[in-house]
């Protein structure tokens, strides 16, 4: 069922060329004596002449209604054009230009009882007595105008609501993003504050020990260890930036990946690489995601599978790049970190992002599989 508001719509974009040929014919049918007095003039005359009135209708030009209006009053006595005209000059003039418009139109009502009074007959009778002209003043000028000023003023308070509505809208999402903008600077003074803070006392100490030690071992895990914390802080910064909406740093690729196995074997992980197909371009995305599969698939292995083994492999196929990261059951070398599964869900949001799929769980030996599918995209 079609409503009253919908109707309005679909013919509004119509509406002033209906408007125009309501006009036309409602002056015509007022010249011939079907709505008001009959003209003496040639039927061919009346016709054009509402024509051009219907005509007038669509013109951008303010003058020319108010012109077609007057010569149809005072040639027809056709009170279409003039309760057009006096509606139009009521939603559209303002101050001295309405006055104006309503002080020019009286003496065109003057001017009509003057020709009324020359023609005779019937139009004498409607138009050429003072009490017919001034009532013919009011209900043609002065009440459309009345109607026009109540229509505009009715569209000037509803624009004045709408930009209202409009600027306490983006007013409101300026202030949200302000509070936001705050919020994410507050929590990063705060990871700096404490995580960067503990980090680099880390590092110091690590070096530290790296230096004074004797013994090749420790040297080495110290070392391990400020490595580790060094790049945890790049990280971090890349964090914070984000949080302040700055240009983060570049996140590490496929170039990445190898670094991130030489760190897991210095750390006495046993880790190995296989690559299935051939490489080709990939987008920054796609290798960013890559790597921080690798990155959680061993950070895993060295938390709740210390001693396995671990296995990582690449697959480039011709519509995405298969990585998968696979540790065998713990040999019990080392203490297993407790965890919260954090990493994988983030994982997985990150991937998803690109289009791609993400699959972790246990495999039937008591080890454990990580698997990522990301779409190659566009290279960039």
């Amino acid at each position: 069922m079609t409503t009253w508001p919908g109707a309005v719509r679909r013919v509004a974009p119509y509406s002033p060329v209906l408007l125009a040929l309501t006009v036309a014919v409602a002056t015509w049918a007022s010249a011939t004596g079907g709505l008001g007095a009959r003209s003496p003039l040639p039927p061919v005359v009346i016709v054009l002449i509402a024509l051009a009135t219907g005509a007038s209708v669509l013109s951008t030009r303010h003058w020319v209604l108010p012109a077609a209006a007057a010569a149809c009053w005072l040639v027809l006595v056709a009170w279409a054009p003039v309760v057009l005209a006096s509606w139009r000059a009521g939603t559209g003039l303002r101050g001295r230009q309405l006055a104006a418009y309503l002080i020019g139109t009286f003496p065109v009502m003057l001017a009509g009882m003057a020709v009324g009074n020359a023609v005779g007959g019937q139009r004498r009778l409607l138009v050429a007595g003072p009490g017919n002209a001034m009532m013919s003043y009011a209900w043609l000028v002065i009440a459309p105008a009345l109607v026009g000023l109540w229509i505009g003023a009715r569209r000037d308070a509803l624009t004045a609501l709408r930009d209202r509505a409009e600027r306490l809208e983006r007013e409101r999402e300026a202030h949200a993003e302000r509070v936001r903008a705050q919020e994410r600077a507050r929590i990063a003074r705060e990871m700096h504050d404490v995580v960067a803070h503990r980090v680099s006392l880390m590092v110091v100490h690590a070096g530290a020990l790296e230096v004074t030690t004797a013994d090749p071992a420790t040297a080495e895990a110290a070392a391990v260890i400020r490595s580790t914390g060094r790049d945890a802080l790049t990280d971090l910064r890349e964090v914070l930036g984000v949080l302040r909406q700055e240009p983060p740093l570049p996140a590490a690729g496929w170039d990445g990946i190898d670094e991130l196995i030489s760190e897991s074997r210095a750390a006495g992980l046993r880790v190995d690489r296989v690559d299935d197909g051939t490489p080709g371009p990939v987008s920054d995305a796609v290798a960013r995601t890559a790597y921080r599969v690798v990155q959680e698939g061993l950070t895993n292995a060295r938390k709740h599978a210390p001693g396995a083994a671990v296995g990582v492999r690449v697959r480039h196929l011709p519509d995405g790049i298969e990585v998968a990261v696979r540790n065998d059951r713990s040999d019990g070398a080392g203490p297993v970190l407790p965890g919260a599964g954090l990493g994988l869900v983030g994982l997985r949001e990150r991937v998803e992002l690109t289009g791609g799929r993400l699959a972790a769980g246990p495999t039937p030996d008591g080890g454990f599989l990580l698997r990522a599918l990301v779409p190659v995209g566009e290279a960039t």
